[in-house]
């Protein structure tokens, strides 16, 4: 229900068979609006800076103990058996980053799947186990295996860096801007001070857009409003239920 794509074949369903002409011509006007609207790259671009938390440079990243890096980044391959990235992938790219430049000292990924049934992602886990075949030691990846959803994230994390690592105090949330918004709420709720560092970012906030982007039609603009909208549903019921 959250799809303007969904929209815009109820709208076209409609428009087929539906009898009154004056209905009929509402439902042309009403599809074609949405899909201009929402197949615009640089509308989604205006409208998603609005919500999607701004990233920072490197250089302007103080040094941190922790880097927090928010599963939801990949699928699990169960052909080949290998871990496939997305694009939300871009938060553990960003974290071996900051952590090979000496902006963190160890890397903390927290999440095991999302799905209802087990389809073979054991996210943090399986991170883990490629991040030591790059080469990071051991001993400067920490996991958290349990969390399926945002809250649990932030609840699960708190709850283990208390537990065994107190002495560390600086920690770097690094996830989604999208997603940045829900997850800073949910960290700060269980009391843990976090530095937001935004990844896979959508927004161009020098408004230097190509040419294309203002004319020709992108259909994956369809998906990522899904997703914005889906954020924005998902802060609201988060705060209703006491969760940020």
């Amino acid at each position: 229900m959250l799809s303007p794509f969904f929209w815009l074949i109820l709208c076209i369903g409609l428009y087929i068979f539906w009898k009154n002409q004056r209905w009929k011509k509402a439902l042309k006007w009403t599809s074609v609006g949405i899909f201009v609207f929402f197949s615009n790259s640089v509308i989604f671009s205006l409208f998603c800076g609005m919500w999607e938390y701004p990233g920072i440079k490197k250089t302007q990243l103080k040094q941190h103990d922790v880097a927090i890096v928010l599963g939801g980044m990949s699928e699990y391959n169960n052909d080949l058996d290998v871990l496939s990235i997305r694009r939300p992938g871009d938060r553990i790219f960003q974290a071996v980053t900051l952590y090979k430049k000496g902006k963190v000292k160890k890397i903390l990924i927290s999440g095991d799947s999302g799905h209802l049934g087990d389809h073979g992602l054991h996210e943090a886990r399986q991170m883990k186990e490629i991040l030591v075949g790059w080469g990071i030691p051991e001993t400067d990846i920490i996991t958290e295996e349990k969390s399926v959803n945002t809250h649990e994230n932030a609840k699960n994390t708190c709850k283990l860096l208390k537990r065994s690592y107190p002495e560390f105090k600086s920690f770097v949330l690094i996830t989604s801007g999208m997603h940045m918004r829900r997850a800073m709420g949910c960290f700060q709720k269980e009391g843990l001070k976090v530095t937001p560092y935004s990844t896979d970012l959508y927004t161009n906030r020098s408004r230097n857009f190509y040419w294309d982007q203002y004319i020709i039609p992108n259909m994956h603009n369809f998906s990522v409003w899904q997703d914005l909208l889906k954020e924005m549903v998902g802060y609201a019921v988060y705060d209703t239920v006491g969760y940020i």
